[in-house]
């Protein structure tokens, strides 16, 4: 059964774009979101929280303050900002904030990845779930999907900007330089590109398991404009960024913003580790990660 809501929750996509410049509003929606992350891998003791949690404000200063939405959903997305998130497996935050922007009911997420649902673990197409534009997990794709989407745009005459996410143990795959070298060469700059630096993947740490060097050094070599945002589990810090961002749009080179965010951030026993990457909690450690983020807009 669904809890009663408050607040912030939103039943429909009615408006062009709802932003909410308080604060104190989109940091009790973040803390929803990580009730809602822990409660959906801990159902089905399946999925990928740490990511998920450590990724909270940037999901959430992103659609409820930064991109600017149009009424419904339709796949084409004209006329408004598009979003492709690279890194799938860190679908519970993405349903989570679609789910609670009004791109479908809440109480879906009580279906996360289990059989003939529209969430699966990693975000698909085929059921049509509104808010994905593309089926994603295989790592390395989506700068490329961004890509192609940000220059659709162009050719349409479309001014709207195109906002990607991708892991740090992403940019090991060589597709992505591919298309980062491509990016800057065919001036698409209608594209902001975030990447999560939280310095951890499956296997371990970034730096033990294939050390990237300086990154923002290899996108600015890439011809890039970029920018850090050193704080990603701050919202003021976040939102701040990808103004930022928005500002270097437009001028002739893509946009890189680099984000500093903690794996499991929220939960104290899920954070800095990569232990956490593609674990669920127990009864017990979802209490206590529950009673860590107590603030609730209403659980579904």
């Amino acid at each position: 059964m669904c809890s009663p809501h408050k607040g912030l929750i939103f039943t429909a996509v009615k408006l062009p774009n709802k932003n909410m410049a308080n604060i104190t509003e989109l940091n009790q929606l973040t803390t929803q979101v990580r009730r809602d992350i822990l409660r959906m891998v801990h159902k089905v003791n399946s999925g990928h929280p740490g990511g998920s949690l450590g990724c909270a404000e940037f999901f959430v200063a992103l659609y409820n303050e930064v991109m600017e939405l149009k009424e419904g959903f339709d796949m084409d997305g004209k006329e408004e900002d598009l979003f492709f998130l690279s890194n799938g497996h860190i679908s519970p935050v993405f349903y989570s904030v679609l789910a609670r922007r009004g791109y479908f009911p809440v109480e879906e997420l009580n279906t996360f990845r289990l059989i003939n649902s529209r969430l699966q673990g990693h975000p698909t197409t085929h059921e049509g779930l509104p808010g994905i534009r593309m089926a994603s997990g295989s790592l390395g794709q989506g700068m490329s999907v961004a890509i192609g989407a940000a220059q659709a745009k162009k050719l349409n005459k479309d001014a709207h900007l195109v906002y990607s996410l991708h892991g740090d143990g992403e940019l090991q795959e060589g597709q992505n330089w591919e298309a980062i070298m491509y990016a800057s060469a065919k001036k698409v700059d209608n594209l902001i590109a975030t990447i999560d630096l939280n310095g951890q993947q499956i296997d371990g740490s970034t730096d033990h398991v294939l050390h990237m060097g300086d990154v923002a050094a290899k996108f600015k070599a890439f011809d890039w404009e970029v920018l850090s945002i050193e704080k990603g589990n701050d919202m003021e810090a976040v939102i701040e960024g990808l103004q930022k961002a928005k500002a270097l749009s437009g001028k002739g080179k893509p946009v890189c913003v680099l984000m500093h965010t903690v794996m499991g951030n929220g939960v104290d026993f899920m954070m800095h580790t990569h232990a956490w990457h593609g674990k669920a909690p127990n009864d017990e450690q979802l209490a206590n990660g529950l009673a860590q983020n107590a603030e609730t807009l209403g659980d579904y």
